[in-house]
């Protein structure tokens, strides 16, 4: 990995700074955390905007509509925004991060022209259907049935932490088409509109207040057959592209937030005399070490997922672990930094606190992260 930075990137580092410094100022106010409409249509603008500019899917392949970008100009983007207050991804995660490179990677050419256009251009949001009621982070028991009638799947069950649901045009969608098969065969990978007759979404309101997070339930609803994402019980090899974009590369940008994050602490230390303790700079100084070497991860893994065709390897569940645990204390060292009387549900670090406790449950918790790590990565046996 060459760290290091070319010619062309230092001019595409310019050009992007020279961008932001010019659209950032118009953008319309956030809305509020619990306006979840008002945060669709934000964040479609903000795409539309990146789109227009042609940094929408910057790292996407050209033939799925990206900008084939280098992982060092993908990372130099996500730095670069994050460090101009740029908004994030928001509702338009599932889509971007998640669901889209799985099409690109997986899709055909007729449901790669259908559906990532639209993403691309800020037209349409993703949810994600995996996690159901009994079988959370073990995906392969999952219970949703998909029946073949005709041209069409009639699905029945229930999904839940289904992120964005409330908000979502489609949903990626993990169902069960051969019951008696194994358990981690008979399953498929379906792209399901949400706006389709049988389905119901029940908003799940969150520790922070917000309503990110719904249950759906699913009551014969009929899914057209080319609709599915790779071949028929095959659906469980496709989720492990989907989860390797999701482990992998789709919280790159939150570790530059949080290396921001930690600068913002270290400057209220000095200026509150909370820098005076030891013990408080001490434990900063390791999590600026600790986020330092996930950014490095990161660019390992951005690097890997370029040689590999745009799909990231297992080492995404080793950064995924690591973040997850390093995320919840920084906000710990932040309770500590701020004091009692930063720490109300008016205030964004209180709210970013709360949301840190979700990161070793959401995208796998961290000790199905660990069972990867030992059983694909160290190579140790499965346990009993």
């Amino acid at each position: 990995m060459d760290l290091a930075y070319s010619q062309e990137e230092r001019e595409f580092r310019a050009g992007l700074r020279e961008w932001l410094g010019k659209v950032l100022p118009e953008l319309p106010p956030r809305p509020s955390p619990d306006d979840w409409p008002g945060r669709r249509a934000y964040d479609l603008g903000w795409q539309r905007r990146l789109y227009d500019a042609g940094y929408a899917g910057l790292h996407w392949p050209v033939d799925a509509g990206g900008r084939g970008a280098t992982p060092t100009q993908h990372l130099i983007f996500l730095e670069e925004t994050e460090r101009a207050g740029a908004p994030y991804v928001g509702a338009n995660f599932v889509g971007l991060l998640h669901a889209g490179p799985t099409i690109a990677a997986e899709g055909t050419a007729e449901q790669r022209a259908r559906w990532l256009p639209p993403v691309l251009r800020g037209e349409e949001v993703w949810c994600q259907g995996f996690s159901e009621p009994g079988a959370g982070s073990d995906l392969a028991a999952l219970r949703t049935r998909a029946v073949r009638d005709g041209d069409a799947y009639v699905v029945t069950g229930s999904k839940i932490w289904t992120s964005h649901a409330e908000v979502a045009d489609w949903c990626e969608l993990l169902v069960r088409t051969d019951p008696a098969a194994p358990r981690h065969r008979g399953i498929s990978w379906l792209a399901m509109p949400m706006d389709a007759p049988g389905v119901t979404v029940r908003p799940l309101r969150t520790l922070a207040g917000t309503a990110e997070f719904a249950e759906v339930f699913l009551d014969e609803v009929r899914v057209p057959v080319t609709h599915r994402v790779g071949a028929e019980n095959d659906g469980w090899r496709v989720t492990m592209v989907t989860l390797s974009f999701e482990r992998g590369t789709a919280f790159v940008g939150e570790v530059v937030a949080c290396r921001r994050t930690l600068g913002e602490l270290a400057r209220a230390a000095r200026a509150n005399g909370r820098w005076d303790d030891p013990v408080l700079r001490r434990r900063l100084g390791r999590l600026y070490g600790e986020f330092g070497a996930l950014w490095r991860l990161t660019q390992w893994n951005v690097s890997e997922a370029q040689g590999s065709g745009g799909v990231p390897g297992t080492g995404g569940s080793v950064f995924k672990l690591a973040y997850s645990h390093a995320r919840q204390e920084l906000y710990e060292a932040a309770a500590e930094v701020l004091g009692a009387g930063a720490l109300s549900l008016e205030e964004q670090w209180t709210r970013e606190r709360l949301s840190s406790l979700s990161y070793t449950i959401a995208a796998g918790t961290s000790q199905i992260q660990r069972n990867i790590v030992a059983e694909r990565i160290l190579g140790l046996p499965k346990g009993r």
